[in-house]
């Protein structure tokens, strides 16, 4: 049996229409995807004795910093919001050695502990004041405040400064 398919051509009464369907997807799945993300697991935090698995709501619950910075990836200062390595090592009692920490495709770098220091890094979740989508390296950042110090402003450092971030691991 052969199947004919009828087209007409898109004119200008006729665009709109998919157009308009297509940004409405698109809007639909942004919103689905930030309602996903809060009863999500979006990063695991692994020692020998433990393993955590957090939400973004349950980051959002514990202690936050912010900081203002410019990155060497975004334009100008930029404003981010999230939990200080200091206090998630703390809250999960990792005091020595390396973490190593991956993303979301599987990209892994080493993090010191002795990074994690009150003033230091943070696992960001907001970035100006809104939620990080993956397209736009969320939904978790590690980010130092880079123009706070000039030890900040190295290539280690930038290393270390993985985005798309699910996972923690301690040995």
């Amino acid at each position: 049996m052969n199947t004919i398919f009828r087209t007409r051509p898109i004119t200008s009464a006729t665009a709109h229409v998919p157009m308009f369907a297509v940004a409405a997807f698109a809007s639909l799945m942004t919103i689905a995807q930030a309602a996903a993300d809060h009863g999500d697991t979006v990063l695991t935090v692994a020692t020998p004795s433990i393993k955590a698995e957090l939400t973004l709501e349950a980051l959002m619950q514990m202690p936050q910093t912010t900081f203002t910075t410019s990155t060497i990836w975004t334009e100008g200062e930029v404003t981010f919001v999230g939990v200080s390595l200091y206090d998630l090592f703390a809250a999960y009692e990792i005091t020595e050695g390396d973490v190593s920490a991956i993303a979301i495709n599987d990209y892994k770098v080493t993090v010191p502990v002795t990074d994690a220091t009150e003033d230091g890094p943070i696992v960001a979740y907001t970035m100006n004041g809104e939620e990080m989508q993956r397209r736009d390296k969320g939904p978790l950042w590690v980010v130092y405040p880079y123009d706070s110090k000039s030890s900040y402003q190295t290539e280690t450092i930038y290393s270390r400064s993985i985005w798309q971030l699910n996972r923690l691991d301690s040995q």
